[in-house]
Order: structure tokens, then sequence, then C-alpha cells
């Protein structure tokens, strides 16, 4: 098969790889319907992350089952599956605890940037739709594998109730899907942070109520403004960088949530401050998998749509391009057809 190889900084290239294959009883291989980039791939692209001997890359993925090993019975071959970037066996004490991302079985996917995949802890991981959905919803469902699913744990892990007011930092494809999840979760008021006219628009399209251009302190106290001089019952933070954390930390009221949801890089929080804040934080990988039904039944009926996050399309072979695309910011998110 072919896939996406990350050699260096800069430096993604479409190899032949050998073919997934059954390795445990509890693997599927799926044949890849569609793939993308995510912007958390940008790490290693931009250098900030080693990358030590060239691997292949991609966890965001949907497809059609093409072989289960023994163990598997909640999928069968044929079907369309949508699964998380962190697979899960569904069982243990962590999965039933509700974070099927902390499972004691748990294996990140990082190959899916390819014709083919392997799905490790299949049977936990992968839910099949009803029926191979239509093209035109692949994706939406393959936003649910990952950005989808992320945006909705920023909201649930800050908290958003109906009638709230929600601030969302970032607005990558993870920061514009929080927006869907905080108006669905029932924000009366979402304040998008977003210095992008394109963003912006798709942001109100999504449910945001107020836009937020300025930046660090100034982004704070334009915040604190909108709110009464109080800040936000919930803040989104969907970036991982120090200066997002602050900002987010900053603009909850206290008694208010911070869920976090972008990787950390360079983040620490001062104890002191966090503890005079009275900011409740919570964060972490999301568990997708929690959500896989009833987020692949809000796109199959069309009541959300986070696929619109897709604003290039490209053939699988041009995935380099894709990563240059994002990194300049020319693309929210590079959808890869193989």
């Amino acid at each position: 098969m072919r896939g996406a190889v990350i050699h260096a900084p800069g430096d993604v290239r479409f190899e032949t790889l050998e073919d997934p294959r059954i390795l445990r009883p509890t693997d599927a291989v799926i044949r890849t319907a569609v793939t993308c980039v995510c912007g958390s791939d940008l790490w290693p692209w931009r250098g900030l992350e080693p990358i030590g001997d060239p691997h292949p890359m991609g966890h965001e993925y949907v497809g059609f089952v093409e072989e289960v090993g023994s163990e598997v019975t909640a999928v069968r071959p044929g079907q369309f599956v949508v699964g998380s970037f962190a697979t899960s066996d569904n069982t243990c004490a962590n999965c039933r605890n509700g974070y099927p991302s902390n499972c004691l079985h748990r294996e990140f996917m990082s190959t899916c940037q390819a014709e083919y995949v392997r799905i490790p802890n299949a049977q936990g991981t992968l839910v099949a739709t009803n029926e191979v959905p239509d093209e035109r919803l692949w994706p939406g469902l393959l936003a649910v594998s990952d950005v989808m699913g992320t945006g909705w744990w920023a909201a649930d892990a800050a908290e958003v109730r109906p009638g709230s007011t929600a601030v969302v930092v970032g607005d990558g494809a993870v920061g514009l899907c929080a927006v869907i999840a905080a108006k669905e979760l029932g924000a009366e008021r979402i304040i998008a942070m977003s210095r992008h006219e394109s963003r912006q628009r798709l942001a109100r399209a999504y449910g945001a109520t107020d836009i937020v251009t300025e930046r660090g302190p100034e982004g704070v106290e334009r915040i604190k403004e909108l709110t009464g001089g109080i800040g936000a019952d919930s803040v989104l933070e969907c970036v991982g960088t120090a200066e997002a954390m602050r900002q987010a930390l900053h603009s909850a009221r206290p008694g208010g949530n911070v869920g976090f949801v972008g990787v950390p890089h360079g983040v620490t929080v001062d104890g002191q401050e966090l503890f005079f804040s009275h900011v409740g934080l919570r964060g972490g990988p999301a568990p997708v998998r929690r959500y896989l039904p009833d987020l692949i039944d809000r796109v199959v009926s069309g009541r959300i749509d986070p696929g619109q996050v897709f604003d290039l399309t490209l053939p699988l072979a041009e995935v380099a391009e894709g990563y240059r695309a994002m990194d300049e910011r020319r693309a929210i998110k590079a959808l890869l057809t193989p």
C-alpha cells in the first residue's frame, strides 16, 4: 500500500509501505475511505516535536472493514466504521468510568494517512454505521474520529450548560468544532477568539454569537468587557500553547471551568494563581469513543456538520501539500482521499 511518512521537519513523503495485517486477535484492518491532516501533526512538521527515525503519520480515519481478528465480533468485513485516535477495549475500569482514551490497553493511532490501516483493540474502538453513509457525510464522520470528539470533550470538560456563556480559545478545526459542541450543549452566548475572517464566518455559522480578535491581556480584557467584568462560565482551550492556556484561565469567572484539549507545549500552571482563582481545570486526550454513537447520529441525521472544517481536499498522494497548506494557514484542515 501507499502512505505518508515523515522524515524530517517539513519533509513528509508518500511512500510504499508494508500492507497492514492482523497481528492480534483483537485487531481489524480497514480500507480508508477518507483521512486527513491534523493540527497536531504540524508540531513535528514544524520541528517542535522530535521525529527520530522516519515513520508513518496520521490518527484520524473512517473506512471499510477488510478483515477482523478472531476475537472481534462488534464489526464485520464490509461495514463502514468510525474509530477514535486512541484505541480502547471499552471494558477496563477507565473505559467504564468514561475515559476510554486512558484505557489500560490504549494504543494511539499513528498510521492513518494511508490506504489501509490496522486498528488495535478493534472490538472496543470501532463503531459501525447502520448502513454505508452517503459520501457527502464522510467528512463529517471523519471529523467525529478526532476534532469533533475533541471539541465536544472541551465543552464537556468545561461544563457548558444551557443558558451559559462559553469562550472558545482557538479557531482551528478543534476550536470550530468546540463552537458546535457549546451550541449543542445549550450555551446561550458563545464567544469565539479568532483573527481570521474565513474562520470567523464558519464560527458564526456554527453558533458563535461574538468574535474577539484580541490576544493576550487585551483578549482577556475584551472577554471581561463582554461578560460584565466577571468572565465566562466555561472556557474551551483548543490550542495547547502557554499563551492560550493563560488566556483561558484568565477569561473564566470565579467558579467557572476551563476545558483544555490542545496538546500542551511549554504550558505551566501557577498553583497559587489557580488556587485563588476558584477556576476548575480539566483536560487531556479526548475520550472520543464515549461520544461516538451520539456524534455519529448527529452527523448522519444532519443535526451537525463538522465536515465543513475541511476546506481543502487533496488526493492522498499530495499529503505533503496538505501539511504545507495548514502550516501556512491557507487551509483550516486538509481532507485526503485515497
